[in-house]
C-alpha cells in the first residue's frame, strides 16, 4: 500500500569485493566493499534483511548462456587464456576489456546468484524490493563477454521473474546502453527494455539508437533514450519521468528490474554526464513510487568513492531512511577526502549538449510509439515451473530438477543479532537524520 514501508532484502557476499580484473583496469570490484561498509556504517542493515547470496552454478548460467561458453568461463585462467585456450578466448571475446582474471567463475557465480535469489524472493512474496549492487552486468551476450561483463545476471533473473510475472519492465540508467539485455528480449512482448544512455561518437557499445524498437512480437517493446554529453539532473528527469510513467501506463508491468549503473554520475572515469548522486537517486525513488515489486541492481561506475556514495544513498532511499550528509567514520574513510560527504559536488563539469528541443524530440517519439500499443500483452495461463535455484553443482548424472530447500535458504539470511547495534552501545554514532 502507498505510504507503507516496503520489505527490503539486501544481498552481499564479503568475497565479491576481493576479485581483481588486473592492474590498470577500470572495473574495480572493491567498490562493492566500500558500498557495503558505508551501508553498514549508516546502520541501514538494521532496517532490512541482509542475505549472503546463493552462488549460481554453471547449470543456472546455462539458462541463458551457451553451455560451451559457460564451460570456458569456468575453466579459463590467466595462464591458459594465452595457452591451450587462446583460440577460445578470441571466440568468446575474453581479452583486454574482459580479461581472464583469477577466480572469474567464482565472481560470476556470486553476483549472478544474488540477482537470481533476489528474483526468487520477489516471486515468492518474501520481499517487496531486492537489492544486489554486485549485479547489473548488462553487456554480456549469450556466448560472448563484453564491456567488463561475463555472465548476464540480469537476463537470468528476468527469466526467473517471468515464471510468475506476465510482464517485466527493465530500466537501465547506466551511461552505457543495456545492449545485452535488449538483445536477449528483442523478439518478445513480455519484457520491455528501456535504456537511458549516451549515444554517438563511437561511444561503447555503439547501440541504443531511438529507432531500435524490437522485432516481431517485440516491436515497440524496446525503448531507447539516446543522450549526449553533459546532461544534468533536470534534463535527465525531464525525459525520465514522463517516459517511465508512459511505459507503466501502457505496458502495465507486474515487476520491475532497475539497473543503476553509477557511471552516469558526473566525474566518472569513463562517463560524460553531469548527474549528481541526488539526481541519480531521484530515478530510483520515482520507480519505487509505483509500488511494483522491484529488483535493484548495480552496473557500471568507475570512480570508486562516488559509486559507493551513490548506491548507499539509494539504499537509504529504498528503505525510506533519511541519512545525514556527513559520512560516519569507517574503514575506508580516507577514500572520501576531502569533503567526507555523501553528496559531493560532481555535477556541471561537462558542457550540456542536450538542448530542450532535442529532449522534446526523443520524449515525443517514445510516447507516440507507446500509444501504438493498444493494451498490455496477455499471457496464457500455464503451470508455473519450480524456482531456478539449485544448491549443488550439476553433473551429467545429477537430477536437474533438484532445488534448494527453504531451510537451506534461511541459513543464508544474516541473523539480526550478528551486528551489535543496541541502544546502549556508547560507541555507536547517531547517523540518521532528524
Amino acid at each position: 500500500m502507498p505510504g507503507t514501508k516496503k520489505k527490503v532484502s539486501y544481498f552481499y557476499d564479503p568475497e565479491v569485493g576481493n576479485f581483481h580484473y588486473g592492474g590498470g583496469h577500470p572495473m574495480k570490484p572493491h567498490r562493492l566493499a566500500l558500498t557495503n561498509t558505508l551501508v553498514f556504517s549508516y546502520g541501514l542493515h538494521d532496517k532490512m534483511e541482509v542475505c549472503r547470496p546463493y552462488h549460481a552454478s554453471a547449470y543456472d548460467m546455462c539458462r541463458f548462456h551457451d553451455p560451451e561458453y559457460v564451460k570456458f568461463i569456468k575453466s579459463v585462467t590467466p595462464d591458459n587464456a594465452q595457452g591451450i585456450l587462446k583460440d577460445l578466448s578470441k571466440t568468446f571475446c575474453v581479452g583486454e576489456d574482459c580479461p581472464s582474471f583469477s577466480g572469474i567463475f567464482e565472481f560470476c557465480s556470486i553476483y549472478t546468484g544474488a540477482s537470481l535469489e533476489g528474483a526468487m524472493k520477489l516471486n515468492s512474496g518474501a520481499c517487496d524490493i531486492a537489492v544486489n549492487w554486485s549485479g547489473g552486468l548488462h553487456h554480456a551476450k549469450k556466448a560472448e563477454a563484453s564491456g567488463f561483463c561475463y555472465i548476464n545476471d540480469i537476463v537470468i533473473a528476468i527469466l526467473e521473474l517471468l515464471k510468475h510475472h506476465p510482464r517485466v519492465l527493465y530500466i537501465d540508467i547506466d551511461i552505457h546502453h543495456g545492449d545485452g539485455v535488449q538483445e536477449a528480449f528483442y523478439l518478445t512482448d513480455r519484457v520491455m527494455t528501456c535504456s537511458f544512455h549516451k549515444y554517438g561518437g563511437g561511444f561503447f557499445p555503439g547501440t541504443g539508437h531511438m529507432y531500435e524498437l524490437g522485432l516481431d512480437l517485440g516491436k515497440y517493446f524496446s525503448v531507447n533514450v539516446p543522450l549526449k554529453d553533459g546532461i544534468d539532473d533536470s534534463g535527465f528527469q525531464y525525459v525520465f519521468k514522463p517516459i517511465i510513467q508512459g511505459i507503466i501506463e501502457h505496458f502495465q508491468p507486474s515487476c520491475i528490474v532497475l539497473q543503476c549503473g553509477a557511471d552516469s554520475l558526473g566525474c566518472d572515469r569513463l562517463g560524460g554526464f553531469n548527474l549528481t548522486t541526488r539526481g541519480h537517486g531521484e530515478c530510483v525513488s520515482y520507480v519505487k513510487s509505483f509500488n511494483i515489486p522491484l529488483l535493484v541492481l548495480g552496473g557500471g561506475g568507475y570512480t570508486v568513492r562516488n559509486v559507493a556514495r551513490c548506491w548507499t544513498h539509494e539504499t537509504a532511499l529504498l528503505l525510506e531512511e533519511p541519512v545525514v550528509n556527513e559520512l560516519p567514520y569507517n574503514d575506508y574513510f580516507e577514500y572520501f577526502a576531502p569533503d567526507f560527504g555523501l553528496h559531493p559536488e560532481i555535477g556541471t563539469r561537462i558542457e550540456n549538449q542536450n538542448p530542450k528541443a532535442y529532449l522534446d524530440q526523443i520524449k515525443t517519439m517514445v510516447l507516440e510509439n507507446l500509444r501504438i500499443l493498444d493494451h498490455a500483452p496477455s499471457v496464457q495461463m500455464q503451470v508455473i515451473p519450480p524456482p531456478l535455484l539449485d544448491t549443488e553443482e550439476k553433473d551429467e548424472e545429477s537430477n536437474a530438477d533438484e532445488r534448494e530447500t527453504v531451510t537451506a535458504r534461511e541459513k543464508r539470511v544474516v541473523p539480526e543479532n550478528e551486528y551489535y547495534a543496541a541502544a546502549g552501545d556508547q560507541d555507536a554514532d547517531k547517523v540518521f537524520a532528524t
